[in-house]
């Protein structure tokens, strides 16, 4: 079977050549963290297996000493649901990384209220599709969910977190001090419990220590002894997994469909001869990947441009 050839091999160097430094000048951070904190009434009752701290004081001394560790330029949110004292459900927006502000906002929360845990994963999703969309589809995208009890809208979590997950939005939830798992346990991407202070921040720290790994330190000719031995077809295949586009439509909303159903059978069309392996079938794919090559150039030439002007 033939090997990928030199133009196709290009044009996944030029892909992978965009560099999460180039796209961090344009304002585009490469991790998105929205932290669901469950503020309901429970979450002020002690530990089972340790009476010294609350479950909400151990949940905020946890975060605390986890999220200040979190590179800068992370964008963080802190949404949380039932507090008493919180008169915005988003106590920190998400945005870059600002300790002083994400500590005052973390001790925030007094307990209160019930569970609505489905309506908020959808709050906190929708936000992340948002940021997604503003920063081109580059990133990772993820909902930690701090919770100590069945949410009390389960239909909505139901609902919503296929719908979440299916977009790529990665879901991790903490079950806080629970009598059994929670009903998301075997349905995200990690569950982990914390059935005393010591596991929680244990958890938070394991969950929130995982970093996204995109870009690349290999040099174009590297990079092409690299992609040489691939044959064609893998080659195009890598081409459409690095250019493939998730969805943004918000949760709750069906994606619009490009072309409506037809009503009546289309007339049947007199058989074409299959072009599949033509020369002109192949020029064509040429063509349409040297414009690809073209195009995503110059991108990267205009970004990098803008990158040196703001350095001088």
């Amino acid at each position: 079977m033939k090997n990928v050839t030199r133009p196709t091999a290009l044009f996944i160097i030029l892909l992978l050549q965009l560099t999460p430094d180039v796209l961090a000048e344009e304002g585009v951070h490469t991790d998105n963290i929205v932290i669901i904190l469950d503020a309901s009434g429970s979450m002020s009752d002690k530990f089972s297996s340790d009476q010294t701290k609350t479950k909400m004081d151990a949940a905020k001394e946890a975060l605390r000493q986890v999220v200040g560790k979190i590179p800068d330029g992370t964008n963080i949110g802190v949404l949380v649901f039932s507090g008493t004292n919180t008169q915005k459900n988003w106590v920190y927006p998400l945005s870059p990384k600002d300790d002083e502000q994400l500590m005052k906002a973390i001790n925030l929360p007094r307990p209160g209220g019930g569970t609505p845990l489905g309506n908020y994963i959808k709050i906190g999703a929708n936000r992340l599709l948002e940021q997604r969309e503003k920063q081109y589809n580059y990133g990772s995208y993820r909902l930690l969910v701090v919770t100590d009890g069945q949410a009390t809208d389960r239909e909505a979590v139901k609902t919503y977190t296929p719908e979440v997950m299916d977009r790529q939005i990665r879901i991790d939830v903490i079950g806080v001090d629970m009598q059994q798992d929670h009903m998301l346990a075997t349905v995200v991407d990690s569950y982990r419990r914390a059935d005393n202070p010591g596991q929680l921040v244990k958890v938070v720290s394991e969950i929130l220590a995982e970093t996204s790994n995109t870009g690349t330190n290999t040099s174009g000719e590297d990079v092409f002894e690299f992609i040489a031995p691939l044959t064609e077809n893998v080659a195009l295949s890598l081409i459409t997994a690095i250019t493939k586009v998730p969805g943004n439509t918000p949760i709750g909303q069906q994606a619009m469909t490009l072309e409506p159903e037809a009503t009546t059978a289309p007339p049947k069309q007199p058989a074409q001869p299959s072009q599949q392996n033509t020369p002109q079938s192949g020029e064509q794919t040429w063509k349409v990947l040297l414009i690809g090559i073209a195009i995503l150039g110059v991108v990267v030439l205009v970004l990098r441009n803008r990158q040196r002007n703001r350095g001088n």
